[in-house]
C-alpha cells in the first residue's frame, strides 16, 4: 500500500463519454459485492470517511459542509492537496467498499461548470455532486466511471448557482413548443447522484431550491430521488420552480435490485408530502422491465401512485418513462460488482441502439418496446388523467 497511486479528486468521477472501468486498475475474475448493500430499508447515509481539499475548505459552502458533517460526530480529514490515498484495497471488492463509504468535499472540476445539454429530461445538466451511496444493480453510472466511486460533493455551490444565469433562455427543451413551454429553462440536478442521499450532509439541494425560488425568471430546477427524506424541503420558499420526481418501479424491481434505497411506499408518501407543500412533482418510472407478470406488477404500482396523489389540490404531476438498457462496459462493471445478480443483461435478447457518443446500448426489441409504451401511456391516461407524460425512451 506504500506505493498506492493517489486518486485525483480534481477529476470528475464520471466521464461524459463512457470509459472502460476497473476499480483497482487490475482485472479480477469475480468481485462479488452483493452483500455490501444494506439489508434494511435506507437510513440517512453516514460515510465512514470524509475528506476535504484545501480549495474546498476556502469556499463558504465547503466550510459549512465540514461543520455540518462534524456536528454528526464524523471526523473530517484535511488533505494537503487533491490527492487521496487509502482507497484502493488488496482486491476490487475492498476498493469498491472503501470508495462507497467515502465522501470527498471538493471544488467542482472546470468541465462540470460548463453545462451539457441533457434532453429529453431538461435543457442543461448541473452537477452539485457526483456519486451515490445506494446499491442499484442496474446503476447507469457504472459504465462511465473513471476510478473508485468515491462520492464527491461540490464546495463551490455559490459559483455553480450564479453561473446558471448565463444559460437562461437557451436549450433544446426550452425551444420546443407544447406542454413544457411554461417551464422555461430547465436544469437537471441529479444526473450523477441522488440528492436525498446526500443533502442531509451538504444542504446543497435545499440551497438550490431556495435559489430558484428567489430567481424571478422562467426557470425550473429538476431532480429525482429514490429516498424519502423530504422533511427539510417542505417549508422552503420554492415558488413552484423546483420539480421533484420520485424514481419508482414495481415491487419486484425495487426489492430485488435497489439496495440501500427507501421502500416504494415511503417514496410515494414523500411524493404526496411534496405535492401538498405545493411542489410540482413527478414520477420517474425507471428502469421499466418486462418481467413475468409485468402488467400486474406495474398495475399495482399505478394503484399505489393513484392513492398517493388522491385529493391533492392543484396537483402538477408528470411522468418520465425509461426502459432498461445497458452497454457492454456497464454490463461488465455490474457483473463484476454483482456476479450473482438475477438482473437480465443478455445481449442476445436485446436490440442494439447507438448512443450519443457512438457507444452501443442494448435495448428491448422494437415489438417489446411498442407493447410496453402502449400499455403505460394507456394506463396512465386512464388512472392518472392529470399526469403529463413527458417522454418515453
Amino acid at each position: 500500500m506504500d506505493h498506492e497511486p493517489a486518486l485525483d479528486l480534481g477529476e470528475p468521477l464520471a466521464r461524459d463519454q463512457p470509459l472502460p472501468h476497473s476499480a483497482s486498475g487490475e482485472v479480477s475474475l469475480e468481485r462479488d459485492l452483493s452483500d455490501l448493500a444494506p439489508r434494511r430499508p435506507a437510513r440517512r447515509w453516514l460515510p465512514r470517511r470524509v475528506v476535504v481539499t484545501p480549495a474546498a475548505l476556502e469556499e463558504p459552502h465547503g466550510a459549512g459542509v465540514v461543520e455540518r458533517v462534524e456536528s454528526l460526530g464524523i471526523e473530517v480529514e484535511r488533505l494537503r492537496s487533491n490527492r487521496l490515498t487509502g482507497v484502493r484495497g488488496e482486491t476490487d471488492r475492498e476498493t469498491y467498499a472503501r470508495a462507497k463509504s467515502t465522501m470527498a468535499i471538493v471544488v467542482s472540476p472546470p468541465s462540470r461548470r460548463r453545462l451539457q445539454p441533457i434532453a429529453p429530461s431538461a435543457d442543461w445538466r448541473v452537477d452539485l455532486a457526483e456519486g451515490c451511496p445506494a446499491h442499484c444493480q442496474y446503476c447507469y453510472l457504472a459504465g462511465s466511471l473513471s476510478g473508485p466511486p468515491v462520492t464527491r460533493v461540490y464546495a463551490d455551490l455559490d459559483a455553480i448557482l450564479d453561473g446558471l444565469a448565463d444559460y437562461l433562455g437557451t436549450g433544446a427543451v426550452t425551444s420546443r413548443s407544447g406542454a413544457r413551454a411554461h417551464e422555461g429553462t430547465t436544469f437537471e440536478a441529479s444526473c450523477y447522484t441522488d440528492p436525498l442521499a446526500l443533502d442531509h450532509l451538504t444542504g446543497s439541494w435545499q440551497r438550490a431550491v431556495e435559489h430558484f425560488g428567489a430567481w424571478d425568471a422562467p426557470v425550473q430546477l429538476r431532480w429525482t430521488t429514490k429516498f424519502d427524506d423530504v422533511a427539510p424541503f417542505l417549508g422552503l420558499d420554492h415558488a413552484g420552480r423546483t420539480r421533484v420526481r420520485l424514481s419508482v418501479n414495481c415491487l419486484p424491481v425495487t426489492r430485488r435490485w435497489e439496495g440501500g434505497t427507501s421502500p416504494l411506499e415511503a417514496r410515494l408518501a414523500a411524493l404526496r408530502r411534496l405535492a401538498l407543500a405545493g411542489y410540482p412533482v413527478g414520477l420517474t418510472i425507471a428502469p421499466i422491465m418486462p418481467l413475468d407478470g409485468w402488467t400486474e406488477h406495474y398495475g399495482h404500482l399505478l394503484d399505489l401512485v393513484e392513492e398517493a396523489v388522491r385529493h391533492v389540490p392543484d396537483l402538477d404531476l408528470t411522468a418520465e418513462l425509461i426502459t432498461h438498457r445497458f452497454t457492454a462496459s456497464s454490463r461488465e462493471v455490474l457483473l463484476g460488482w454483482y456476479p450473482r445478480t438475477t438482473l437480465e443483461m443478455d445481449e442476445a435478447r436485446r436490440a442494439a441502439k447507438r448512443g450519443k457518443f457512438g457507444n452501443v446500448k442494448h435495448v428491448y426489441p422494437q415489438e417489446v418496446m411498442a407493447e410496453l409504451r402502449t400499455w403505460f401511456e394507456t394506463r396512465i391516461g386512464e388512472r392518472l388523467p392529470s399526469c403529463r407524460v413527458l417522454y418515453w425512451t
